[in-house]
């Protein structure tokens, strides 16, 4: 042990610390002190339950992955490849240098973690970070800084068969606790407001706000549109009686499709986050005059009554053609869904993104629809993420910003979830 003014000698066995447990030293007590597992696990499920990563399945998926796998000493397998395999379904063939899905995913992740401790998560006990370059999570007090990494080794080191002189300390300026806390809990109101405000006024993901500027500009509320599925059937043919096609009764104006209200979900946490007024708005309840007086998202529209809008546009879900799919100017294409069951269940789907100034509206429109809801999912996904939108719209052409445009989305369907979507072709005008 030291001890001040005189010579001592220890053995102690050193203790073996999880990869990614920050010890931090608490400066009253002098002893180390670290979150346990139970509380980092109550910490990662109020991160998981709260508004930054209740919209995104594939953000919770990834950041309990990485924590379980830390709590459970495997960090050591948290590599860019394993996570492509394990979280997002890629085959053992996958290649990361030809997919940056967990590297996109990984800084969402980190995003959305830096939205969650700098509002709703500001006052919680323990904070839980995804350092830059790496995908093994560390976890720390909030109150308490995370002592650095040599510094831990070099303690622990010494504390192994350590035989030190100290000289006396320096006599320090004696503080009341009462001081302490107040001066404490002075620090952490400024910590709080100046994050407050820093996002607030930072500035955001710049291809993000260039795509949504036009769409955004002025002051009336946007309107976030979901159609209701089409050809919706309800059956009750009494007990033991024999299906007939009688039985079923079409339900054309009940249902919304899962992945559509996802992608609405998405939609408006984004425009809440904007701090931008809307309305959602369902099926029959969207008029015409609606879309000529404030600019409107169009999710899951292709199959519905507005599909005249879409119909004009290059790029276009043609359901009236076996195998359905995406036509190129009225053209059959290779974007074709030929194996499409009836209850719609896909290992892959196509989807398009369009953001135009319509001239029968006269207002901007952006339609995100997918051939099934989980491209519908995977194109929302794609626009309410600057990682994805800045992967996507990387080779766009000059001046895009405020040109119309297209964007052709293929995306892979893991047990029933869209994988991020890859952009196969794109328009501008």
């Amino acid at each position: 042990m030291l001890q001040s003014g005189r010579i001592s000698q220890s053995s102690s066995m050193g203790q073996e610390q999880t990869p990614g447990l920050s010890a931090s030293r608490n400066p009253d007590s002098g002893a180390a002190s670290r979150p346990n597992q139970e509380t980092i696990r109550e910490e990662l499920s109020r991160v998981l339950a709260s508004h930054e990563f209740r919209s995104s399945k594939r953000s919770q998926e990834f950041l309990k992955y990485v924590v379980d796998n830390t709590l459970d000493g495997h960090a050591d397998i948290l590599k860019e490849r394993v996570i492509g395999i394990e979280v997002f379904g890629r085959s053992t063939s996958y290649d990361p240098s030809d997919d940056a899905t967990v590297r996109v995913k990984a800084g969402e992740v980190r995003k959305r973690l830096g939205l969650y401790y700098a509002g709703q998560g500001a006052q919680d006990p323990v904070r839980i970070d995804l350092p830059g370059g790496t995908y093994v999570p560390e976890f720390h007090w909030a109150h308490l800084a995370p002592e650095p990494a040599s510094a831990v080794e070099a303690r622990d080191a010494d504390s192994t068969h350590a035989t030190v002189v100290e000289t006396p300390a320096t006599p320090k300026r004696s503080w009341s606790i009462w001081t302490r806390a107040i001066l404490s809990a002075l620090a952490l109101t400024v910590v709080v407001l100046v994050a407050s405000l820093w996002v607030r006024a930072k500035p955001g993901n710049p291809v993000m706000d260039q795509f949504w500027s036009p769409v955004l500009e002025g002051s009336s509320p946007v309107s976030v549109c979901a159609a209701y599925v089409p050809d919706a059937y309800r059956h009750d043919p009494g007990a033991g009686q024999p299906l007939r096609i009688n039985d079923f009764t079409p339900v054309t104006d009940q249902f919304v499709g899962g992945g559509d209200l996802i992608a609405v979900s998405e939609l408006t946490a984004m425009l809440a986050r904007l701090q931008r007024p809307y309305r959602v708005r369902v099926g029959g309840d969207v008029s015409f005059n609606d879309l000529r007086t404030a600019p409107a998202i169009l999710v899951g529209y292709s199959y519905t009554r507005w599909r005249e809008i879409s119909s004009q546009l290059r790029y276009f879900i043609d359901t009236s053609r076996r195998p359905v799919g995406i036509t190129d100017n009225g053209s059959p294409t290779q974007w074709l869904l030929p194996n499409l069951p009836a209850d719609q269940r896909t290992n892959e789907d196509f989807a398009i993104v369009s953001r135009v100034f319509h001239p029968d509206t006269h207002a901007m429109l952006v339609e995100i629809a997918g051939v099934t809801q989980y491209g519908t999912q995977a194109a929302a996904d794609l626009v309410t993420s600057g990682d994805l939108m800045s992967e996507a719209l990387r080779g766009a052409p000059s001046g895009w910003q405020k040109k119309n445009l297209q964007l052709v989305l293929h995306v892979k369907v893991i047990s029933g979830a869209p994988s991020s979507p890859k952009v196969v072709a794109a328009h501008f005008w």
